[in-house]
Order: C-alpha cells, then sequence, then structure tokens
C-alpha cells in the first residue's frame, strides 16, 4: 500500500506541540513531518537514537522502518525506495558515513532525492564513539570521486534539526540529489525546548509525478514541463515509464555512454549545475553584530554557540566583532565571504576539527583580510574563553 502522509496521524505521533527533546530525535520529527515513509539504517553512536526513534514512530504513521546488516546496505535501500517512489532516510556518523561514500555517489549520478543524516563524531576511525566534532565536513563534499555539488546543512540547535531535516527533504526532492544534515554529538545528544510548527506553517516540497507522455519520455533530458531547468522529470518505478537506471555515465536515454567524452561532460555538467546555478537562492546564513564589525567569527553547527558567547564577551571588552553563521554549508555562500572579507580586518574559523570549512573560507577571501583556524579536537566543545582569546591576538 502507497504511503499517504496524514498531519493528524504524524501530530497524534508526536504528541504536544512543545517537548524537551533531543537533538537526534528532533531529526526523526523533521522526517516525519517531511513526509518521510522509509528509514534504513545500521545503529552507530551518537546516531543511534535516531534509528531507535524512527523504529518506535514510523510504523504508528504506516511509515517503514528497517534495520540493514551495515550502512553500505542502508544507503542502497533508500536509493531504492527512493526509485519506488518514498522520501526516505537515514542517519549515521563518521565510519559509517564513510562507507555510505560509494552510494553517495551512485545517488547523485543517477539523481535520487535521499537524506542522510550524519551525527558527528571524532575519527579518524573508530575514534571517540561518544564524542561530538566537525570532522565530516569536507567529506560530505568531497568524500566521492568525481564530481559533484552536495546540498548540507548544519544545525546548531535541537530545533534546527527538526528544521533542517525538513529542508534537506525540501532541498533533495527540488534538485534530485541527496542532501545531508550534519549535525554532531553535541547537538545530536543535547536537549532542548522545541515546538513542533503547525501544519499549515510547514513547508513541503513533495515529488511532483513524470507527466509526460510515457512513448515520448526520455529519462534524463531536462524537463519538457519546465523550459530550461536542469532537473529532469522523476519517473518513480511503477508509474509506466521506462528508464535504466546506472550510475555509469549515461546519455539522456539512460543508456550507458562510458566512452564518449561530450555525453560525460553533457551529464556531469547538468546534475553540478542544477544546483550551482540556484546558488545564490541557496545561501543561508545568520548574520550577529556584522553592521559595525572589523572582526568576524565563521561558524557553523555547535561551535557556532560558543562562538555567539565570545561575540558577546569581545563586544563587552570593546572588541568590534560579529558572527556570520552557515547554516546551509554546501553549496559555500561564497558571496558572503566576497563580502565579509572586504569589510573586516580578521575573519576566525572556530571548528571541532584541524581546520576544515576555513580553507574555503581562506579562497573566498582572497587575501582581502587576515583567516585564521581556531581548531579543538578530542570530543569537547570550544570554551567561549578558548575563542575570545584569538580576538586577543593569543
Amino acid at each position: 500500500m502507497k504511503y499517504q502522509r496524514d498531519p493528524k496521524r504524524i501530530r497524534d505521533a508526536l504528541g504536544k506541540k512543545v517537548q524537551f527533546l533531543l537533538g537526534d530525535m528532533a531529526c526523526v520529527y523533521g522526517g516525519m513531518l517531511a513526509g518521510c515513509s522509509f528509514f534504513a539504517g545500521y545503529p552507530i553512536t551518537p546516531a543511534s537514537e535516531v534509528a531507535e526513534g524512527a523504529a518506535r514512530l514510523f510504523p504508528r504513521i504506516g511509515a517503514t522502518y528497517i534495520q540493514m546488516e551495515d550502512e553500505i546496505g542502508s544507503i542502497a535501500a533508500l536509493i531504492g525506495a527512493a526509485w519506488g517512489g518514498a522520501k526516505s532516510m537515514t542517519a549515521t556518523s563518521g565510519p559509517g558515513f564513510s562507507l555510505m561514500m560509494e552510494n553517495y555517489g551512485y545517488a547523485v549520478m543517477t539523481e535520487t532525492p535521499c537524506v542522510i543524516v550524519n551525527v558527528q563524531r571524532t575519527g579518524p576511525s573508530t575514534g571517540q564513539p561518544t564524542l561530538g566534532a566537525q570532522g565530516d565536513m569536507m567529506q560530505c563534499r568531497w568524500g566521492t570521486h568525481g564530481d559533484i555539488e552536495a546540498l548540507a546543512l548544519a544545525p546548531s540547535t535541537v530545533q534546527e534539526c527538526l528544521d533542517f531535516t525538513i529542508e534537506a527533504f525540501n532541498l533533495s526532492e527540488k534538485y534530485r540529489n541527496p542532501a545531508c544534515v550534519m549535525t554532531d554529538g553535541e547537538v545530536g545528544h543535547l536537549r532542548e525546548r522545541i515546538i513542533i510548527p503547525e501544519e499549515q506553517d510547514l513547508e513541503i516540497i513533495d515529488r511532483v509525478p513524470a507527466i509526460i507522455d510515457k512513448k515520448k519520455f526520455i529519462p534524463f533530458m531536462n524537463s519538457q514541463t519546465i523550459k530550461n531547468c536542469k532537473i529532469p522529470d522523476f519517473p518513480t518505478f511503477g508509474t509506466g515509464y521506462h528508464t535504466y537506471v546506472t550510475g555509469l555515465t549515461h546519455n539522456e536515454k539512460g543508456f550507458p555512454a562510458t566512452d564518449k567524452q561530450p555525453d560525460h561532460e553533457r551529464l556531469v555538467k547538468r546534475i553540478t549545475e542544477k544546483i550551482t546555478n540556484d546558488a545564490s537562492k541557496l545561501v543561508m546564513v545568520e548574520k550577529l553584530n556584522l553592521d559595525d564589525a572589523d572582526i568576524a567569527f565563521v561558524t557553523y553547527g555547535a561551535t557556532a554557540r560558543p562562538a555567539e558567547s565570545a561575540m558577546e564577551i569581545g563586544r563587552k571588552n570593546r572588541y568590534k566583532v560579529g558572527v556570520l553563521r552557515l547554516k546551509l554549508v554546501w553549496p559555500f555562500p561564497e558571496k558572503e565571504i566576497v563580502k565579509l572579507a572586504k569589510q573586516v580586518d580578521k575573519i576566525i574559523v572556530p571548528e571541532m576539527n584541524l581546520g576544515q570549512i576555513v580553507h574555503p573560507v581562506r579562497e573566498y577571501a582572497g587575501g582581502n583580510c587576515e583567516v585564521i583556524s581556531a581548531p579543538k579536537i578530542g570530543g569537547e566543545m570550544h570554551h567561549p574563553a578558548e575563542i575570545y582569546k584569538y580576538l586577543e591576538g593569543k
């Protein structure tokens, strides 16, 4: 039986409008509200509560939960479910995310919408399994081989875990591309007050069924229903359309075309440009006290919280410091960094890694200002004082 999103049934399953909730569970709530009907996953700390929550709640709304044998099987199941017509999601952490990379690239190449929640932990390898980090930020952009564009959000609060999971589904469905919610062990295991949005306040992008005449349908040509669009109609299996789905380089008809350079260039440029061409529409940032700032923290995820406290301490000590928080990290908000670098003398990038997002910040700052990495690893968040010291040049 095909899943039908039932707002009342979802609300009944979620319970009270205002709750004191775990970040991982907020991702489950966001998936349910977005209309997710299929979850496949494998337990891994600190993301296990996402799978546990989905196992408990999805059956209550008629959605499907399946525990797979590993993370490779999990993302493979997501892709199959998406082609069967489902909105699908999984959750994992560092080692599991690494295992997903081959099929992550396959989802990009086959233009399969799905959502991956990555509750990041320290690494490399097994690392510190229960402790948070931000070490996978480059992996979600560059981890799979070949040329891709990534969609990745970084929540800083439990409320954003819910909201950004909904947004990840919207972006995934709109662009026919996997989307990542790059949370971390700190926010994933944090409990905060959340408000479940009212049905009328939700903005949900649902999959648009292919409507082209089945005899004239060409699977991977630009949509014939939207002029100049680089996103083809999505003919899910069982709807009567004939399409060949392959991770090989393919032509517009979906058939392998692995030995022809123009076919590959045309395909890969289209699946990347459908996102990059909309880069100006995809900027999601928060700006705090930047109007008069001559120093700025550029931050994201859990680290934004102590960075904001460090900004407040700095302001009290007469430093003109502000914060630019990246909500959508990929595609990277290039123009925001270019503009900021021309305004301030110094950009400080605190991260729970040895320096990842600092590299594109430095690239787009283009030498217009000093860019300083403020790293911390080992499973602990920065203390505000540790970030504040960079204002003093220590």
